[in-house]
């Protein structure tokens, strides 16, 4: 009777439990943010031995980053969608680990940089597949929970991150750092092969032709929705990258912080652990676009008030007041980037691995001649830092009711 028993069609991989899959993804993202801010109590340390001069051109080593994060971008979210979105990643995993090594064994700040460079190209994948990895389970609401949870892991352990580097660096010197980056990558890597399945299958997946993307990138740059909100996503992250490039300057060399700078850093880093769950609770209930446009609010007002004795105290206000109104600014800020990221990606769920690399891509080109500029004007006070959130907050809400003309989503 064996000859006529028919084997069943193999069954399609179960979907990883809901808890384990934010956590994965809130993994594999954090490598990105680890790797942005690991360093950051040597920077003065890295330029020196490296042979920098300006101490403002050490911030390269962060933004530099952004550079190959979003040209990596580019690329990522196209290739998921015609290779499917594991092969991306393992992909990006192992850019990034060649740029980890350069960093690790680099003797002149032009390797430095050539490795920071590559560790941003190969983090892209990741970082932008998880975007297409949750449009392709959850959509609206949903999605925008999600998102809120791994961006703000995004954005909380740039925050943590100087803690731990701290402790590196005084174990084993600020090339350690470099190795706890490769050791997280290849457990990322190993946790998504062993426990994620594949969430685009061949049937759905787009031919990657220079046609075909040029067909994406004309529906995407014909939605006001993914365009507008995309422009706002790329005003609020300059805003916090220029806070990232110049933090250890304001600290350290403004209010003479030492060693307990990682400590004040991870204090800010509250405000949006705490934001993330207030969102969390609220945006099934009151919506993404009212959170958005309160927070924006939050941060116009908040600065604008901030300004004042911050200009009647020649750009150093009392470090008590200068910590009010960073934690309540980081409080809005992590509000704001779950939930625009949802948002510009709401038309964009059958070409989502395109989508989320334009919007990720050309939020962080956006972003970067922003942080640079802002960064490039520290003088020793914090003033350009203050008008810099109020007035990209400003330009962000402008983008975002721009986006919204005509449309009545909530």
């Amino acid at each position: 009777m064996t000859e006529h028993t028919v084997t069943p069609p193999a069954a399609a991989p179960a979907a990883l439990p809901f808890a384990e899959f934010v956590i994965l993804l809130a993994f594999m993202v954090s490598i990105t943010a680890m790797a942005t801010d690991i360093m950051l109590p040597a920077l003065d340390l890295i330029g020196s031995e490296l042979g920098v001069t300006d101490p403002n051109d050490a911030q390269l080593v962060v933004s530099t980053l952004f550079l190959g994060f979003a040209l990596g971008q580019v690329l990522a979210g196209p290739l998921s969608d015609s290779f499917g979105r594991k092969p991306v990643i393992y992909g990006g995993y192992m850019i990034f680990l060649i740029g980890c090594a350069l960093s690790l064994w680099a003797q002149n700040w032009e390797v430095m940089i050539a490795g920071r460079v590559l560790q941003g190209l190969g983090a892209a994948a990741p970082r932008i597949v998880t975007l297409a990895l949750v449009r392709d389970r959850h959509a609206g609401r949903e999605m925008a929970r999600i998102m809120s949870v791994v961006m703000a892991v995004f954005i909380l352990v740039p925050m943590i991150a100087p803690a731990v580097g701290q402790l590196v660096i005084g174990i084993s010197g600020w090339r350690a750092t470099f190795a706890v980056l490769m050791a997280m990558a290849v457990v990322a890597s190993l946790w998504l092969a062993l426990r994620q399945p594949e969430t685009l299958p061949p049937p759905a997946r787009r031919a990657f032709s220079p046609q075909v993307i040029g067909t994406g990138l004309a529906e995407i740059f014909a939605s006001r929705i993914a365009i507008g909100y995309t422009v706002a996503t790329g005003c609020i992250f300059g805003a916090f990258l220029s806070y990232l490039s110049t933090a250890q300057q304001i600290f350290q060399q403004v209010y003479d912080a030492g060693p307990l700078f990682a400590v004040y850093f991870g204090i800010a880093a509250l405000a949006i652990g705490s934001a993330s769950v207030v969102n969390s609770m609220l945006v099934m209930r009151l919506g993404m676009r009212l959170l958005i446009r309160s927070a924006m609010i939050g941060i116009i007002v908040t600065s604008a008030l901030f300004a004042v004795p911050t200009l009647s105290a020649g750009g150093i206000p009392p470090f008590w007041l200068f910590m009010v109104w960073l934690l309540t600014v980081f409080f809005c800020n992590g509000i704001l980037f779950g939930n625009l990221n949802a948002i510009a990606m709401e038309p964009l769920g059958h070409i989502a691995g395109l989508g989320a690399a334009l919007v990720g891509s050309m939020s962080t080109f956006i972003a970067l001649p922003l942080a640079w500029y802002l960064g490039h004007l520290f003088d020793g006070n914090v003033l350009p830092l203050v008008a810099g959130f109020g007035g990209l907050a400003t330009a962000a809400l402008g983008a975002s009711l721009w986006a919204e003309r005509g449309s009545s989503k909530g």
